[in-house]
């Protein structure tokens, strides 16, 4: 077996390398900067060129980064490792590897959406393929980003017209920057936290562009006189410092929105739902796509995923790991429904 799943993480015995480790070890090929795929501690790393930057801001800029571009194909100990687009984050990879003719790939987390600031999730060939299945439930389908713009446009537009800020709590690293990308500048203002310009240097310099914003101090939203949209972390949510800006309208961007529990504990106003995971076609499409036999689910709602593969003929198996996928967006998951819910693919 090419690829085993150890108490130190997904390990490749042949090359000596483990894959988003989640403690130390000599060498770890990183998927993507997300904190539960890239931890400190490692003496050496690879991960894609466009990624680096992000990967110093977890690790420290001493941590030893080697990068590759997409594509590129390196050899450790018999072991050909590639990286290729995973469409999740600036710098997300999946990880090809082939090593006497067997063919594994490790998606890390994905979307199949091209959300114009990192390469499109590329399919990948292989034998057998490490799917996330953080949003695998029939009942998880995703609206077009287009949609979701529309929808908080058009929020936004009617807090203007009661003199209510627009607050948007988002996950600091890929969500915020897709959400920036795509708000229309002539609505209104826009206003950042600390939180959510921290990753914008690594986009500028892989050559994203960005509309004009202001800092989120109270103000600078206050002279907005309820115009502005901020974009904060779902730590600033019911903090000291949202209070100081007065009558807020508050929205939560994730594919958690998709059900109503996570929307009520937060007492929002709005949800929106936005993710930068696969929802449950594009698990099944990015799975079909690799031509694989056998399919190991890491993380999320595993046991739907798996039950319906082998239903369609693959073999597939849960295999646990501690990646969290958007869990730093949902403190508390929402547990795994019966197998009515699992029946019914509208159900919310």
């Amino acid at each position: 077996m090419l690829l085993q799943n150890t108490e130190r993480g997904l390990f490749c015995p042949a090359g000596d390398f483990y894959i988003d480790p989640w403690e130390p070890v000599d060498m770890a090929v990183i998927t993507h900067g997300h904190s539960d795929h890239a931890r400190p501690g490692s003496h050496h790393y690879l991960t894609e060129a466009t990624g680096k930057l992000i990967l110093q801001s977890r690790l420290g800029s001493d941590a030893a980064i080697q990068t590759v571009r997409y594509g590129e194909t390196l050899n450790r100990h018999g072991v050909s490792i590639s990286l290729h687009p995973a469409g999740h984050i600036l710098g997300s990879a999946q990880v090809r590897l082939e090593y006497s003719g067997e063919i594994w790939v490790i998606s890390g987390d994905y979307k199949l959406e091209n959300d114009g600031l990192c390469p499109a999730f590329e399919p990948i060939r292989c034998h057998t393929f490490v799917s996330e299945s953080t949003f695998g439930l029939p009942i998880y389908r995703w609206h077009s980003q287009a949609e979701i713009f529309q929808e908080i446009h058009q929020w936004w537009r009617g807090n203007q017209m009661a003199k209510r800020t627009s607050v948007l709590f988002c996950y600091a690293l890929g969500k915020a920057q897709r959400i920036l990308a795509g708000l229309d500048t002539s609505v209104g203002p826009i206003f950042l936290h600390g939180a959510q310009e921290r990753f914008l240097p690594a986009y500028r310099a892989a050559g994203a562009t960005f509309p004009p914003t202001t800092r989120a101090d109270a103000q600078n939203v206050k002279r907005a006189e309820g115009a502005g949209l901020v974009l904060a972390p779902e730590s600033a949510m019911n903090s000291p410092w949202l209070r100081k800006f007065g009558d807020v309208s508050t929205a939560f961007a994730s594919g958690w929105m998709q059900v109503r529990g996570p929307r009520r504990r937060r007492a929002l106003d709005r949800g929106f739902v936005l993710s930068d995971h696969a929802d449950w076609d594009g698990l099944l499409e990015a799975i079909k796509a690799t031509g694989a036999e056998k399919v190991w689910a890491t993380h999320g709602f595993t046991s739907p995923l798996v039950r319906y593969l082998r239903e369609i003929g693959l073999q597939a198996e849960a295999v646990e790991t501690r990646f969290r996928g958007e869990l730093e967006e949902e403190p508390q998951p929402t547990p795994e429904p019966s197998s009515a819910v699992l029946e019914d693919p509208e159900a919310s």
